[in-house]
Order: C-alpha cells, then sequence, then structure tokens
C-alpha cells in the first residue's frame, strides 16, 4: 500500500481508495462521544451561516463547533468533549462546524471511502481499515491527514495510524499521548490566561475507547454526513 500523510486543513488532494481525517482536539473527539451517547449522524459544514440555514429548516438540529477555538454564539454545542458528557444527543442529528477537522474533510471528498477519528477511535479505526485494504485490487492509495496545520497531536496520530496499516507500530499509546500533552495546541488548555479552554478536554482526547464502529463520512447527499459504521 502507499500512505501519504498530510498536515493542514486545505489540501486538494488526489483521488485515494481511503482517506482518515484527523482531529485530536477537538472535533472528531467530539464526534466520537456524541456517537457513543447515541447521536444519530454528524452533517458537516463549513460556515456557520450554512450551519443556522439547516437549523432554520430542521429546528430539532444541534449545532456544534467552534470559531478560533471558541463557542459560537447561538449553537446548542460548542466543541468541548468535557461539556458535552452532560448533553443529551441521543437520537439527535448534530451540524458539525470547525476550524481544522471539518475544513479538512470538506477537502478531502475525493477520496473512495472517507473516514475521520481523533485518537479515542484511532486504534480501532486503523486496525479495521487494514484489513480493508487488503480486498482493495492493485496497490491501495491511502491518504492520512492531519488537520491542525501546526498541532503534532494530529501528527502523532497520524503517524500511529500509519504504523498500524503497516504492521510496524513503532509508536507506542504512551509515546501518542506523550505528544499529545505536549503540543502545541495543548497549551492554551493550561494557560490561566485562558480560561475559557477547559483542560479537561485533553483528558478526554488523550483516552482511547475501543469500539465496534467507525466513524465514515456519506458523501452521496448534498451534505457530507458523519455516520456510524459498524464493524
Amino acid at each position: 500500500m502507499n500512505i501519504t500523510i498530510y498536515q493542514g486543513n486545505d489540501h486538494l488532494l488526489p483521488p485515494s481508495d481511503i482517506t482518515i481525517v484527523i482531529d485530536v482536539i477537538r472535533a472528531f473527539t467530539v464526534a466520537h462521544y456524541a456517537f457513543i451517547k447515541g447521536a444519530e449522524k454528524i452533517l458537516l459544514v463549513g460556515t456557520v451561516e450554512e450551519a443556522f440555514r439547516l437549523k432554520e429548516q430542521f429546528p430539532n438540529y444541534l449545532l456544534a463547533g467552534e470559531v478560533k477555538g471558541l463557542p459560537i454564539e447561538g449553537f446548542d454545542l460548542d466543541n468541548s468533549p468535557a461539556s458535552l458528557m452532560s448533553k443529551n444527543v441521543a437520537g439527535k442529528s448534530l451540524v458539525q462546524k470547525t476550524t481544522n477537522g471539518v475544513k479538512a474533510t470538506l477537502h478531502s471528498l475525493q477520496a473512495e471511502h472517507l473516514f475521520v477519528t481523533g485518537f479515542s477511535n484511532a486504534r480501532t479505526t486503523a486496525t479495521f481499515l487494514k484489513e480493508m485494504v487488503r480486498e482493495i485490487r492493485g496497490e491501495p492509495q491511502i491518504h492520512i491527514v492531519a488537520s491542525h496545520p501546526e498541532g503534532d497531536d494530529d501528527l502523532v496520530c497520524a503517524e500511529f495510524i500509519k504504523g498500524i496499516l503497516e504492521g510496524s507500530e513503532v509508536l507506542t499509546e504512551e509515546d501518542v499521548k506523550r505528544r499529545i500533552k505536549n503540543s502545541v495546541v495543548t497549551a492554551k488548555f493550561f494557560d490561566p490566561a485562558q480560561p475559557e479552554f477547559n483542560p479537561e478536554d485533553i483528558t478526554y482526547c488523550m483516552k482511547e475507547i475501543p469500539e465496534t464502529f467507525l466513524m465514515k463520512v456519506n458523501k452521496n447527499g448534498g451534505i457530507p454526513v458523519i455516520e456510524r459504521f459498524q464493524i
């Protein structure tokens, strides 16, 4: 297989058999916990205005996300996994708009199969896809997108997934957690001058939760939708 890691959220990638988009802090950690708590689906939008238009059309949708890491006025949910744990999202459809993960996913729609993950579901995702790759004819083209342009949190998760796919696993889970904790993205969560960032979020982002599903993006409709992909 041919695996390429990209870092950033605005790549125009060539077609691939499989693309995995990573946002550890925090979009796809939030998405993972939302599905664990029973969310039905998560629609991905590129702008706040598009999110509000969907809310007008479907009042029961819950808007979730951030701009520059901060909550969006008028949204039902922010981008905090710790905050999500006290919310009832069972059976709900979420609309997610974030700076890095969602944007990177919307730029990756040319993939035949498109998945998203944080660290919490990384091993489950990589282990399943390792088996899936064996059924692809020829040399499978796999893209792994570390969506934060600078954050080592997404990059180390990409390297971790690549290692599992290749059967090398040169990075341990403790290696990944250490680099997430020391990432430049993490620093603001422990900065007393920025109390709007909850340090408890990092605990959730560094916790691996074995599950029986992946998060796969359905690209068949007008709006890309993350769905629970049972394995």
